[in-house]
């Protein structure tokens, strides 16, 4: 066996397990799913392509800094806004709303004429879609009211991730390509971009072996972190989860079980990271 060694550290990360519509959570640790997401991404994969030999990887991660739960009230959208030349020619609507308060107006008109002489004026534009009639882009969501969620991360956290696989060829190119990403990569969300090397190489060995070898990472705020390692099922003391990816198809994704166990691991290092910052 072979495992691919990975480095997960960013200013912020979120890895969302049960994310819907205004709550958006975070798991403690990554998911599988988001890793094979973001190798996949590497990869120059397309959402509707078979996994292939990606979700035949065996999966563990180890918390050597687990990072601190923050929550963003995050706001999207609401407040009043001028009339501008661009919202009457894109979308009719707004040209049809605008049409009594434009003819009573007086002096300067575009960027000074608020959106409140227009009644029920849009604010930012929400739920963008081709209009049925003219296929023009235009807001689906006509109200001035903002949408408001709730949004987890983990602050200051880096996490080793680590695949197993008999085919080192196939680590080695998912290797090069988190380091020649044909896609933007991210740590969960697009607004957690990874900092520094992500690829740690190829190692031989298992996933309990390598883990139990690899140095600690910088800033690593424990010396025996926790590690949650994939196994089969069954496994006395072990867990199920359910971040199996089966598709990343944006009309069907769909997830399956797995298993995993929990321990603590105390690494005696032979593997070193050579981290380019």
């Amino acid at each position: 066996m072979t495992v691919l060694l990975m480095r997960l550290a960013s200013p912020l990360q979120s890895w969302g397990a049960l994310a819907r519509f205004d709550r958006r959570d975070t798991q403690p640790r990554p998911t599988k799913s988001a890793v094979i997401g973001l190798i996949a991404a590497a990869l120059g994969y397309d959402r509707t392509q078979d996994l292939g030999p990606l979700a035949d990887l065996r999966f563990a991660t180890r918390a050597d800094r687990p990072g601190t739960a923050v929550r963003d009230f995050h706001v999207v959208g609401g407040g009043t806004y001028p009339l501008r030349p661009r919202d009457l020619i894109t979308d009719h609507r707004r040209a049809a709303k605008a049409a009594t308060a434009l003819e009573q107006a007086t002096g300067p008109t575009f960027g000074h004429l608020p959106a409140t002489a227009v009644a029920k004026w849009y604010g930012a534009p929400k739920e963008i879609a081709p209009d049925p009639n003219l296929g023009a882009l235009v807001a689906g969501n006509t109200t001035r009211d903002a949408i408001m969620s709730t949004r987890w991360y983990l602050a200051d956290a880096a996490f080793v991730a680590a695949l197993e696989h008999p085919d080192r060829e196939l680590l080695d190119r998912i290797s090069y390509a988190l380091e020649h990403p044909a896609r933007l990569l991210w740590l969960g969300r697009k607004s957690c971009p990874p900092t520094g090397s992500i690829s740690g190489g190829v190692h031989p060995g298992t996933l309990e072996t390598v883990l139990s070898t690899t140095a600690l990472l910088p800033g690593a705020t424990t010396e025996q972190p926790w590690a949650w390692i994939e196994t089969a099922p069954g496994t006395p003391g072990a867990g199920q989860t359910r971040d199996q990816p089966v598709t990343f198809h944006p009309e069907h994704r769909a997830h399956a079980p797995r298993w995993e166990t929990r321990t603590r691991l105390t690494p005696v290092p032979t593997i070193e990271w050579d981290i380019i910052p």
